[in-house]
């Protein structure tokens, strides 16, 4: 175990550290709170897993950029309590750097915010306010200059992905691909039908009709903070910024939000994409969007919100042929379970298309 007083000490830290206990329960980095003596605050350290975002140097410049412009603009509009609404990284007592190597792993310290919260729960209400803040987030970094880089390059890029599953079919690694596989051909035949119905924003991209936006590209109703009355602070987890199409912050919400069913539920039949989450995260996303968000954009949301599960399902397939290499899996099936739940998913939201149009259309 590593001793997490001295890495929070090569910090520029005010106060005397009493402390250092684990924080939270995310699945990348591992994080722990320093508590420190007196009225000083409180902080965050960090290992960075730069097993998943091996160029540390751009993602914490990425972050400095975008907490950088965030908090210009929150000073520009006169607002309160600024430390409350866009994260503080520290820099080292030796330099500006945000990150300390130890020599073998990566840390960084952010201040702690008191008295803040935040919920999984999954409903109309915390929908709205998730669809709101990350509008907002993409709003407030959409005049941003400095040059954000792809931390993950091709995230969501669904000409990839599928390339991938190519050569995941080709390779057939785990020798699971066989003319008699139960299902599996017909998985591939259906992924057929649809991949260039689906790869309608990269095309839309290079007819110069779409832009890239800064985005979130992690939008989960927990990756947003709130006071203790359930107004919004600001959004988290901002290892995942980066350039990308708005459909990233929009569809990815929805494909765990708006599904009656976690990703990996066996019972596909139960699977089915909920309108009421759909309307709420809509309504919050266009609302915190307006100023910005073109006509090409709002009218494909409804795409957006297909595109993700078929993304999923194409990811899923794709490892489960490779034999399950890159998502953790509890069964020999998992993938493939999870790839069938989220191909009914996507049929669910393609079935629910014309009452997406309608529905954006009347806001």
């Amino acid at each position: 175990m590593k001793d997490l007083v001295s890495i929070a000490s090569n910090f520029s830290l005010e106060g005397t550290v009493t402390s250092v206990s684990p924080l939270g329960n995310g699945l990348i980095n591992d994080t722990y709170k320093v508590t420190t003596a007196g009225d000083s605050p409180d902080y965050v350290l960090q290992r960075i897993n730069n097993a998943v975002f091996p160029d540390v140097e751009m993602l914490q410049r990425n972050i400095a950029a975008v907490t950088g412009h965030i908090r210009a603009g929150l000073i520009a509009a006169g607002e309160k309590d600024i430390d409350r609404k866009v994260l503080r990284f520290i820099p080292l007592k030796d330099s500006q750097k945000t990150f300390f190597f130890d020599g073998e792993l990566y840390w960084r310290v952010s201040v702690f915010i008191n008295d803040a919260r935040t919920y999984e729960t999954v409903d109309p209400k915390y929908s709205f306010f998730a669809g709101k803040a990350f509008g907002n987030f993409e709003a407030m970094l959409s005049d941003l200059k400095e040059e954000i880089g792809e931390v993950i390059p091709n995230f969501h890029n669904i000409e990839f992905r599928l390339w991938q599953l190519a050569e995941a079919v080709k390779a057939n690694k785990a020798g699971r691909l066989t003319p008699h596989s139960h299902g599996l051909h017909e998985i591939l035949e259906d992924i057929d039908a649809h991949g260039v119905e689906m790869c309608k924003g990269e095309q839309l991209f290079r007819e110069g009709k779409l832009p890239k936006r800064i985005c979130h590209c992690d939008t989960k109703v927990n990756n947003m903070m709130f006071d203790a009355d359930g107004n919004v602070l600001c959004v988290i987890d901002l290892d995942t910024v980066m350039p990308s199409f708005v459909f990233s912050d929009y569809g990815d919400f929805l494909r765990t939000g708006a599904s009656t069913l976690p990703e990996d539920d066996p019972d596909i039949d139960g699977v089915d994409f909920r309108m009421d989450i759909f309307e709420a995260f809509t309504r919050g996303y266009i609302e915190g969007t307006a100023s910005f968000l073109t006509t090409v954009e709002k009218e494909n949301l409804p795409y957006a919100a297909c595109l993700f599960p078929f993304m999923q399902a194409v990811r899923f397939f794709t490892d489960y042929l490779d034999g399950d290499v890159y998502y953790k899996t509890k069964y020999p099936d998992h993938n493939l379970v999870r790839t069938r739940n989220q191909l009914k998913l996507f049929h669910s939201a393609m079935e629910k298309v014309p009452a997406m149009k309608d529905f954006i259309a009347g806001i």
